[in-house]
């Protein structure tokens, strides 16, 4: 397996938290599960392989360009053929400066991004086809974004303040927290709370736990603690606290995390 992590040019930095590109090393089919990372993503499939998704207990191969809105429960996921892919990774409020729609409406979906970005990204797609080299691939889709943020300019200002909000709340969800931010940015907190949930998929509290439980991912995968250690480090109440939190995210428990995940699922999930 090939996996890189790109950083965007300077441009985009405030606005895309990465690149990504990852091919596999062999066509043999594999399922696995995807977690909640609190970010939405925009996938090429740029191999011969598929990849399907499970909906309704259902798996459905996902589209060529796929855009992932908000996952906040475990997704089923399978592996057929050789695949490559190069993934655009926003952050958890900057996938809205790139199209108008409420992005709360793609939570727990993979869908057709042309449905959104429109003909323009099939282009794209066809680019990054006949392009061999990561650098011009990666060159096609940076100009692309470039060219997309110009379109929605007047909204800049609403998800700059959301983008600040959810840094500020990062470590702290409590109510008093959202009451002062709230106070302070002269809104209620129910709008607060709506335009949180239209820019980045999640309400404020679930982006907390989210937040929390992929920094514990961080730290199962440093193998340096044990699991009550890692639960008060990431801020649970207790361990039995972190366990169900962590069973509710991944369907499985922490002790069955290293040896049920495959790496495709880091790469899917990780925040």
């Amino acid at each position: 397996m090939t996996f890189k992590e790109i950083l965007p040019c300077l441009q985009l930095r405030p606005y895309i938290k990465g690149f990504y590109f990852y091919e596999s090393n062999s066509d043999v089919s594999f399922d696995d599960i995807v977690f909640p990372s609190g970010n939405m993503e925009v996938i090429f499939n740029l191999g011969e392989g598929s990849w399907l998704t499970r909906k309704d207990g259902v798996f459905n191969t996902t589209p060529a360009i796929e855009l992932w809105g908000q996952i906040t429960k475990p997704l089923a996921i399978k592996s057929t053929g050789k695949n490559i892919m190069l993934g655009i990774r926003f952050y958890p409020y900057s996938a809205a400066y790139f199209f108008k729609e409420n992005v709360a409406e793609f939570n727990n979906d993979i869908i057709d991004a042309a449905d959104l970005f429109g003909p323009s990204i099939k282009r794209l797609h066809v680019k990054l086809l006949g392009t061999t080299t990561l650098h011009n691939r990666i060159t096609l889709v940076e100009e692309y974004l470039l060219d997309r943020l110009t379109i929605s300019d007047k909204k800049h200002s609403k998800i700059k303040l959301i983008g600040e909000i959810a840094d500020s709340l990062k470590n702290d969800c409590t109510n008093e927290k959202i009451v002062s931010i709230s106070i302070r940015n002269n809104i209620s907190t129910r709008y607060l709370n709506q335009l949180f949930s239209q820019y980045t998929g999640l309400a404020p509290k679930l982006f907390c736990k989210i937040n929390r439980f992929q920094y514990s991912l961080n730290l199962l995968n440093a193998n340096t603690q044990k699991l009550t250690g890692v639960a008060y480090d990431a801020g649970y109440f207790d361990q039995s606290h972190f366990i169900r939190e962590f069973k509710l995210f991944t369907g499985i428990t922490p002790t069955s995390f290293a040896t049920q995940t495959l790496p495709i699922n880091q790469i899917l999930a990780t925040n």
